[in-house]
C-alpha cells in the first residue's frame, strides 16, 4: 500500500446499472484503495439479469469479477459487526451506485434496516462523503423529495447521466464517464474520460 491509499464503501442496489458499481470498484481496486463492498438482494438479481452473471455462489462471483483482490472486503447486509457499521471505523466515503429509489427512501429517512443503510447513516452523521447515484426515470414527487432531503442532510447526488461532449463511441465510454464523475467527487485521480478543454 502507498501513503495515498484510501478506504471506501461501495454499495450496489437493485436499480438498473449494476455495471456502474462494478466499474467503480474495479477502478478503486486497480489503484489499490481498500473497498468494503455491499450488494443488496435486488442487486444480485440485476447481476444475473443485466450482466448474465452466475450468482449461485456469490463469493465465487465476486472472485471472478475482482480477481480476489487483497483490497476488497465484501459483507453480508445483516452483518452489523462489520467495521463500516461504526463511526469509530474511519473511511474516506461511501458510494451507493446505482441507488434504487427504495434505498434512497431509507437513507433519506434514517431507516437503518440493513448494513447498507447503517453504513450510509454513519457517513452522514460523521460528515463523511456519501454519494448517491440514482438510476431511475422518470422521477415522481416522492423521489424528488427524498433526493432533496438526502442532499440537505449531507449526501451528494450524482445522477447516472453520461455526458456526450467527449464524443463517446462505445457503451464503455458512457459507463466510464459516470464512474469518472464519481471518482472526481471522491478526489480520486483517473483517466476514464477526456475532460472538456483538454488537448486532443
Amino acid at each position: 500500500m502507498t501513503s495515498t491509499t484510501k478506504t471506501f464503501t461501495v454499495a450496489i442496489t437493485g436499480a438498473s446499472g449494476a455495471i456502474y458499481g462494478i466499474r467503480l470498484t474495479e477502478e478503486l481496486l486497480l489503484q489499490q484503495h481498500h473497498v468494503h463492498l455491499l450488494v443488496s438482494e435486488a442487486g444480485w438479481q440485476v447481476f444475473r439479469e443485466e450482466l448474465n452473471l452466475d450468482t449461485s455462489d456469490r463469493q465465487t462471483c465476486l472472485h471472478r469479477l475482482f480477481s480476489s483482490s487483497d483490497y476488497l472486503d465484501s459483507h453480508n447486509l445483516h452483518d452489523f459487526k462489520a467495521p463500516i457499521a461504526s463511526g469509530s471505523y474511519r473511511t474516506d466515503g461511501m458510494v451507493v451506485v446505482p441507488c434504487s429509489m427504495g434505498t434512497l427512501s431509507k437513507i433519506a429517512n434514517g431507516t437503518s434496516g440493513s448494513l447498507l443503510e447503517r453504513a450510509a447513516d454513519v457517513n452522514l452523521k460523521e460528515r463523511r462523503p456519501l454519494l448517491l447515484v440514482p438510476r431511475e426515470t422518470p422521477l415522481n414527487g416522492i423521489h424528488l423529495e427524498n433526493l432533496t432531503k438526502a442532499e440537505k442532510n449531507g449526501a451528494h447526488i450524482i445522477p447516472a447521466m453520461p455526458g456526450f461532449y467527449h464524443l463517446p463511441e462505445t457503451k464503455d465510454d458512457l459507463i466510464n464517464f459516470v464512474v469518472g464523475k464519481i471518482l472526481d467527487s471522491l478526489h480520486v485521480d483517473h483517466s476514464l474520460f477526456e475532460r472538456w478543454g483538454s488537448e486532443k
